[in-house]
């Protein structure tokens, strides 16, 4: 896959509504050759992944059917490059630097018409912007950076105009519960991925289900053996029915049984769609609960990275349950250790989600940190695991588009 000629990273951060249903993400790029993030460098590289990136792949392999949320600075917004982006999927989202000014408004206006929805980004509230406010359809308050004590006026004072009201830097489950009493519509952030182990709970008996099916999948159990577990468990053959059926197979019936299941797709594939359908299980949000959207990129991604090395299709393997269970504990609330004690895991798959020892545990460190978009990290860790820019590149875009094209949006 040909990449573009310049050297950027690349990043998603996921953007939830009050359900916690992935509604969107933010693109974010930095320059690969720029050791500090400014504005300058995030203006060149938005500029850069427009023209080359989005046009030479399609925004649907970024963002999976979902709004995807661009920083725009000021000399691009009075761009006509802009116009290259598909209407139905973009947020044009003006830095907190460009100064709202009559010219501003006026373009603004014209984008409105074209018909992009617009977003202010790290906006503090004021009066004064009242024909911005007219005109944009969401408004990004970063909460860490902002007064708690104003939050709830500036919610209020927001409300008078139809705009969406967006929390940043939302990274805890007290801080989404904030700004959800508050009347905040989206939330981005982390939130939904921490750990709570504080509270834990009991896994429940589906829960305790899908890790013995996924044990025995591991260990290549028979196939009576694994029938077995689902006749024992109802719930559990329903629920990854449910997933299964949403596979992009181009098949004209739907699956209805285990056994036509596993003829369609086969052991491989069975096993990873009981890997995914521990994130669906009960949930209500199903396929769009964003722990699965994680889980799912993380998996296929640490995999394409092992392909990328030449590696075997067994450790490739190895790399994807590797993503998919580095998020148990957040999904059971238990320590990763009790889970890793349940599963009959290699010492490298162990050692990775514990420890984040060797070769895994490198390449899951990487995914993490891309994830995070902390891409200062990220540079050191590609020359310790052998991966180079361009490779990333490649193998995100393959991650995104995997993940679109398996499940129905």
């Amino acid at each position: 896959m040909e990449t573009p000629q310049e050297n950027f990273f690349l990043g998603r951060q996921p953007i939830l509504d009050r359900n916690q249903e992935i509604v969107g993400f933010e693109l974010l790029f930095r320059s690969a050759d720029i050791d500090h993030a400014d504005f300058e460098s995030y203006s060149h590289a938005s500029a850069s992944v427009i023209t080359n990136a989005l046009s030479t792949f399609g925004i649907h392999e970024l963002l999976g059917g979902k709004f995807g949320f661009i920083n725009i600075h000021l000399n691009l917004l009075l761009s006509e490059v802009l116009e290259l982006l598909p209407l139905e999927h973009t947020v044009l989202e003006l830095l907190e630097v460009i100064e709202l000014d009559q010219e501003v408004v006026e373009r603004c206006r014209e984008l409105k018409k074209l018909g992009f929805q617009l977003a202010l980004d790290d906006h503090i509230y004021n009066p004064d912007h009242v024909e911005i406010y007219k005109i944009v359809d969401i408004v990004k308050i970063d909460i860490l950076q902002t007064d708690a004590a104003q939050l709830p006026t500036i919610v209020k004072e927001l409300r008078r105009w139809p705009v969406k009201i967006l929390a940043e830097k939302v990274e805890t489950v007290e801080q989404f519960q904030n700004c959800f009493s508050m009347g905040f519509d989206l939330f981005q952030g982390y939130f939904f991925a921490r750990p709570v182990v504080l509270n834990k709970r009991r896994i429940d008996v589906s829960g305790i289900a899908m890790l013995k099916l996924l044990q025995q999948l591991s260990v290549e159990a028979s196939f009576t053996e694994i029938e077995q577990t689902f006749k024992e468990n109802p719930g559990l053959s329903y629920n990854l029915l449910r997933l299964v059926n949403s596979v992009a197979l181009g098949i004209r019936e739907k699956i209805k049984t285990l056994r036509h299941a596993i003829v369609i797709l086969g052991m491989n594939h069975l096993r990873r769609w009981v890997q995914l359908s521990l994130f669906a299980g009960n949930d209500t949000r199903g396929i769009n609960n964003p722990l699965l959207e994680m889980a799912a990129v993380r998996g296929i991604l640490m995999e394409l990275l092992v392909v990328q090395k030449g590696l075997s299709n067994e450790q490739a393997e190895e790399a994807f349950m590797t993503g998919i269970l580095s998020l148990l504990d957040v999904l059971f609330e238990m320590e990763m250790s009790e889970i890793v004690q349940s599963l009959n895991l290699t010492d490298d798959v162990s050692n990775a989600l514990l420890d984040r020892q060797g070769q895994l545990g490198c390449l899951l460190n990487l995914v993490e940190r891309i994830e995070l978009t902390d891409f200062d990290a990220v540079k050191p860790l590609l020359s310790q695991c052998g991966i180079t820019l361009d490779q990333l590149f490649s193998a995100q875009l393959e991650a995104f588009n995997w993940r679109a094209t398996i499940m129905e949006d």
